[in-house]
């Protein structure tokens, strides 16, 4: 949960790095979040309220953290709208986002500890 809370105090953080398990982490905890509220909303009837305002909540530390991944790789946080071209573009930032991070540093910062 650290890792989580972790990307939701840094939600407006663009700049610098965020190591492969700072993102992973947190997309995991996204989605057990997303799946708890999905089963939820079934259960008590309600049409994608719950996760409507969670996606809302939590769009802007999810672009964050993937901008910082995808700095990690060294490149630039514009690869996120890859993710705009249909399963192509999925297909593709999901490979970049488990690529391993730059050994050194580079023009976005320092590596990250972890």
């Amino acid at each position: 949960m650290e890792w989580y809370l972790q990307v939701l105090k840094n939600y407006t953080g663009f700049q610098g790095r965020a190591s492969k398990k700072e993102y992973w982490m947190f997309m995991l905890y996204e989605g057990v979040i997303y799946l708890v509220l999905s089963v939820v909303e079934e259960i008590v009837g309600l049409s994608y309220i719950l996760s409507g305002i969670y996606f809302a909540a939590t769009f802007l530390p999810s672009l964050a953290v993937a901008c910082r991944r995808l700095h990690d790789t060294g490149r630039s946080g514009w690869w996120n709208l890859i993710f705009l071209i249909p399963i192509v573009g999925i297909i593709i930032f999901v490979v970049q986002t488990c690529q391993s991070s730059q050994e050194t540093d580079n023009q976005y910062g320092p590596r990250p500890v972890m």
